[in-house]
C-alpha cells in the first residue's frame, strides 16, 4: 500500500487541526522538515488549499452523500481528495483517489474503503451544483467562511467589501519578511537580486540563521510604529513569538544600546521562543519576562517610556496566512475578548512614566477588539489622550486610529491606537 508522503503528513495535520485545534502555521514547519523538497509543496498547497475551502468542500461531501452523516478522519479523507479534484488540475484523478482509499486503510477505517471511492468516483462522472437560500449563503459556502462570521462583517463593512475581504483571506499571500540585527551587507546584497527573492529554500536558510526574519507586512507597520527616543525603555507586554520586540530592538545600533528593553508573556513555551528568538536574531540583550499581564505586571507603576500592548485577539486580521481561525471563532468570543483585552490595557497603563506612549494593537478586524476597547479605556482613564500612530497616513482613519486589510492592503489585517499618558 503506497501513499504519497505529501498526502499522509496533509491527513495528519488536519487531523490535529480538526480534534485539538492546533494551528497549521505551527504543524506544517514540523512536518515539511521531515519530507523531501518535492514532497514540501503539495503538502503545504494541500493543507493549506483544503483548509480554504473547507466548508464548500463539505457542502460537495453532502451532496454526494445525500447528507449522509460521515466519521471525521473520513470526511478529512474526502476533503483532501476532493480539492485536488477540483481545484488542481495537475494531479490525475486516479491518483488523487487511489491514495483517498489506501489513506482509509492506514487511518483504520478499512471497512470505509469502498465508500470513499464511490464517492469520489461518483463525483467525476456527475455535475455536482449547489443550491444556496440566497446571497449571503453562497457568499459564506463559496469562500467558507462561517455564515454567521459573513453576516457580522456585512453589518460592519457593507456586502461588496465582505466579498473582497473574503476572497483575499483565500489567497495566497506572498512571503513577508525583513532585516534582522544580523543581516550582513553580503546578505542585502543578493536579497536586492529579485530572482533570489523568490528563492525560498535561500530565505528559509537566511531565516534559520537570524539574517532574515519572516512577518508579515501589516505585522511590521505595528513594529514600526514604536519609535524609541534616546534613553527611552520599552516594554512589550505580549510579545511571544517575538516579532515586534526583535524589530524595534533591531534598530538599536551596536555599542549604542542605551534603551532598556524588556518583552515577556505568559505560557513558559512561548517565553523561551521569545527568548530564541532574540538570541537568533541577534537581539539578545532584550530583558525576558514571564508573567500573567491580565492579573499582575512584576514592574513599579510608571517604570517605562513606551509600552506596547499587542492584545491577545480572535485573529480575524490574519485568516489568509491561518485559515483554520474561521472555524475556530464563536459569535461570544468577541465579548470575552474584549474584556480581557480592556483588562490588560487598564493594567498596563499603571506602568507608563508621564508623557510616556502606549501602543495598543491587535491582529483582528472587529470593531469590538479595537475601536470599543479604546473608547471604553479613555472613558475610565481620563489621564490618557489619543494621539496619531507614527504610521504611513493611507493608513489611518477618521478616528486617528490605524488599520490594514488584507482586501485593502495585501497584508494582515491590524489595528493600531496610540495614547499619550499626561
Amino acid at each position: 500500500m503506497k501513499i504519497s508522503p505529501s498526502r499522509i503528513a496533509t491527513f495528519e495535520i488536519l487531523s490535529k487541526i480538526e480534534t485539538e485545534k492546533s494551528f497549521s502555521s505551527v504543524l506544517l514547519p514540523i512536518y515539511e522538515e521531515k519530507l523531501e523538497a518535492k514532497d514540501r509543496g503539495l503538502c503545504h498547497e494541500l493543507t493549506l488549499g483544503t483548509l480554504r475551502k473547507q466548508i464548500y468542500l463539505d457542502r460537495v461531501i453532502e451532496k454526494l452523500t445525500n447528507g449522509k452523516k460521515i466519521d471525521s478522519a473520513i470526511k478529512i479523507i474526502l476533503r483532501i481528495a476532493l480539492y485536488q479534484l477540483i481545484f488542481l488540475d495537475k494531479i490525475p484523478a486516479h491518483a488523487a483517489i487511489n491514495d483517498a482509499v489506501n489513506l482509509t486503510q492506514k487511518a483504520k477505517k478499512k471497512s470505509a474503503k469502498g465508500f470513499v471511492n464511490a464517492v469520489l468516483r461518483r463525483f467525476t462522472r456527475e455535475n455536482i451544483e449547489l443550491e444556496f437560500s440566497g446571497e449571503i449563503e453562497k457568499l459564506a459556502v463559496e469562500t467558507s467562511h462561517p455564515q454567521w462570521l459573513v453576516e457580522k462583517w456585512i453589518a460592519d463593512f457593507g456586502f461588496e467589501e465582505t466579498a473582497t475581504l473574503a476572497a483575499a483571506n483565500n489567497e495566497t499571500p506572498k512571503p513577508g519578511f525583513r532585516l534582522t540585527a544580523k543581516t550582513t551587507d553580503a546578505v542585502k546584497d543578493a536579497l536586492e537580486n529579485k530572482n533570489i527573492k523568490n528563492e525560498k529554500a535561500f530565505l528559509r536558510e537566511l531565516a534559520e540563521n537570524g539574517k532574515i526574519y519572516f512577518q508579515d507586512e501589516g505585522s511590521q507597520i505595528v513594529g514600526n510604529a514604536v519609535q524609541l527616543k534616546e534613553n527611552e525603555s520599552f516594554l512589550d507586554i505580549c510579545a511571544a513569538p517575538g516579532s515586534k520586540a526583535t524589530l524595534v530592538a533591531s534598530k538599536k545600533e551596536k555599542g549604542k544600546r542605551k534603551n532598556l528593553i524588556v518583552a515577556g508573556d505568559f505560557y513558559w513555551q512561548r517565553v523561551k521562543h521569545l527568548q530564541e528568538n532574540c538570541r537568533n536574531q541577534g537581539v539578545g540583550f532584550v530583558n525576558i519576562v514571564q508573567y500573567d499581564a491580565e492579573n499582575a505586571l512584576p514592574f513599579a507603576d510608571e517604570s517605562f517610556d513606551v509600552i506596547l500592548l499587542d492584545a491577545p485577539c480572535s485573529g480575524t486580521g490574519t485568516i489568509r496566512h491561518n485559515p483554520e481561525i474561521r472555524y475556530f471563532l464563536q459569535k461570544k468570543d468577541f465579548a470575552e475578548l474584549s474584556g480581557k483585552q480592556l483588562k490588560i490595557l487598564c493594567r498596563a497603563s499603571k506602568q507608563v512614566k508621564r508623557g510616556g506612549r502606549i501602543i495598543y494593537s491587535t491582529c483582528s478586524l472587529e470593531k469590538e477588539e479595537n475601536e470599543e476597547v479604546v473608547g471604553k479605556f479613555l472613558d475610565e482613564n481620563k489621564d490618557f489622550r489619543p494621539i496619531n500612530p507614527q504610521v504611513d497616513e493611507v493608513f489611518l482613519t477618521r478616528q486617528g486610529f490605524a488599520r490594514t486589510f488584507p482586501q485593502r492592503d495585501k497584508m494582515d489585517g491590524f489595528f493600531i491606537a496610540v495614547f499619550e499618558k499626561m
